[in-house]
């Protein structure tokens, strides 16, 4: 009991949503009082950013004051289903941003990664590389000599026989048995 009487009693929350959906200002101003603080603490919780926080808790009353006729007090109370307005548009903007984060994380990956057929290319020339080097070692020293001097450093047949100091005949043969090993070596159909 107070002094000097008791205390008058005003609307509870239900009472002023009821006021509130057939368009009453003082109610809502009322209602706004009662809640604003709750929303905001249950806002700031899930945002962690004060002025999100805020603009999302104005969101809220602005969808209070529209759909104020939607509230069933058969449901539950007033401030339940304030709150779980409240949680779902928080939940929303986290959501919001979360896939804006990713969509700019894809965006930046997409731009820093190479166009799928560059890898593709560079992945199979590796590969053929590696292929080709390890065919070269199942060659002869001799034919691999000649392989390496005619399509490697572009040499002629005759200036590959001056080089190793063989008749011509002999380089050629060697060259045609070299490439037959490479060809059956790397799959190569004749």
């Amino acid at each position: 009991m107070y002094i000097g009487g008791p205390a008058a009693r005003g609307p509870d929350l239900e009472e002023l949503l009821q006021m509130v959906a057939r368009g009453d200002q003082n109610a809502f101003g009322a209602l706004y009082d009662a809640v604003s603080g709750p929303v905001l603490g249950l806002t700031r919780s899930l945002l962690r950013n004060p002025a999100q926080a805020e603009e999302v808790t104005q969101e809220v009353l602005v969808e209070v004051w529209r759909s104020a006729a939607r509230f069933e007090p058969g449901r539950g109370s007033a401030m339940a289903w304030i709150m779980t307005v409240a949680h779902r548009r928080a939940v929303d903007r986290v959501r919001s941003a979360q896939a804006a984060s990713d969509r700019e994380e894809r965006a930046a990956l997409l731009s820093r990664t190479p166009a799928f057929d560059e890898v593709t290319e560079q992945v199979e020339a590796r590969l053929e590389r590696e292929q080709v080097r390890r065919c070269m070692r199942t060659l002869t020293e001799l034919q691999r000599q000649s392989v390496t001097l005619a399509y490697y450093r572009g040499r002629s047949y005759r200036e590959v026989a001056e080089l190793l100091s063989l008749p011509l005949g002999t380089v050629k043969t060697r060259l045609r048995d070299g490439l037959i090993r490479l060809r059956d070596c790397m799959g190569v159909g004749a």
